[in-house]
């Protein structure tokens, strides 16, 4: 009989519902011993970016497997006919998969495809874990925890505006991290990160970079103001830019050096960075605190969303972390960034504060939750 440990984790649709559980699979690989060797498994939707994001996590060596889901709505559509019957398909996918791998227990990141895992998992008797990584919880980790029997969450503020059936089994535990950001940050590693940098930009000498984010797809308004201050913006810094895929400010220079899209060099850019600016999403927000950056977070805001970046920008910035700016016009955007610049001392108080948040490495923490629960039974 094969007695490998079998862990079982779900989540997609965005990257912020996978990455911070590769981060949580990367800690729970380094503890060792069984879980060194333990079988993973990812449970994720067939369509979109989550296999070929869980499939390429270098020496995670996790199993997908593609399941059927659909998008909850909180309005009504004539799509959520057939997504009822695609969450349906996927709780039946869900439930012969776990049946068959049985895995001691289901650990969720959230989105609609976590939600017919959890319930299948709990169907099955197998002891279901969810993760919220926004500051108000989004409405399939709200099904989710009705079957889990531990939620865990990013934010004091979210355990207290819980239904007080569902606190007793929650826990504040931050937001899982991938390592590298904290080690690039580290004091032993800060001239190795920064040397990585430059040699990455093209730098010869140190320089203020204002790092901003376009998104992994792209943000529109924040790539129009880059476009819109640019000149402005490359007389006080060097500006990195992540596009997204969308179109550059402009040709690259010495002082402007827009990309694509940055994945492994992004821990050694980010704690390089003299200020980052971005959307607010959940990964940026605390990859950013654990490198201890000052942020200008430009939150996705208005119809289509649920508001749950505004609050996490509005968090950091009460903080005292980041700068909140909302659909800000060029020129508020250049005034922001301009204030910063002219204001070392508040720069590295933001940084300071960035820090104390960042510091608690939530990826760590959970991994060994993982770990005792494991081992106890």
């Amino acid at each position: 009989m094969d007695n490998t440990l079998t862990i079982a984790f779900t989540g997609g649709g965005t990257g912020g519902h996978i990455y911070p559980g590769l981060a949580l699979i990367e800690a729970l690989r380094t503890e060792g011993g069984i879980f060194a060797d333990a079988r993973i498994i990812w449970l994720g939707s067939k369509r979109g970016m989550d296999k070929t994001i869980v499939e390429s996590a270098a020496g995670l060596n996790i199993a997908f497997f593609g399941i059927r889901s659909g998008k909850l709505r909180r309005s009504f559509s004539f799509r959520n006919i057939l997504d009822i019957y695609n969450v349906f398909a996927g709780f039946i996918e869900s439930l012969l998969i776990l049946k068959r791998e049985r895995p001691r227990l289901l650990f969720s990141k959230g989105g609609f495809v976590s939600v017919p895992p959890v319930a299948a998992a709990h169907s099955l008797k197998i002891p279901a874990w969810t993760h919220e990584s926004d500051f108000s919880m989004g409405l399939a980790n709200k099904i989710n925890a009705r079957f889990a029997v531990r939620i865990f969450l990013s934010y004091e503020q979210t355990l207290d505006a819980l239904p007080p059936r569902l606190r007793g089994k929650a826990v504040v535990s931050g937001n899982p991290v991938r390592a590298a950001f904290y080690s690039a940050s580290s004091d032993e590693r800060v001239p190795e990160s920064a040397a990585k940098a430059r040699a990455f930009l093209g730098l010869t000498e140190d320089a203020p970079v204002l790092f901003i984010l376009g998104g992994s797809q792209g943000a529109q308004e924040i790539n129009a103001l880059v476009e819109q201050t640019l000149a402005a913006l490359t007389v006080r810094f060097v500006v990195v830019h992540q596009t997204g895929g969308g179109e550059a400010a402009g040709a690259a220079t010495d002082r402007y050096k827009p990309f694509a899209y940055i994945k492994n060099e992004m821990p050694s850019l980010l704690a390089y960075s003299a200020l980052v600016a971005g959307r607010s999403g959940a990964g940026t927000v605390w990859e950013c605190a654990a490198c201890g950056k000052p942020m200008m977070l430009i939150p996705l805001a208005g119809s289509g969303t649920r508001g749950d970046q505004v609050e996490n920008a509005r968090y950091f910035e009460r903080k005292g972390a980041a700068v909140c700016l909302v659909h800000p016009s060029a020129g508020e955007f250049l005034s922001a960034v301009t204030a910063l610049a002219d204001s070392p001392a508040r720069l590295k108080d933001m940084a300071e504060s960035s820090h104390k948040l960042g510091r608690q490495n939530a990826a760590a923490f959970l991994a060994r939750e993982i770990c005792d629960a494991c081992l106890a039974g």
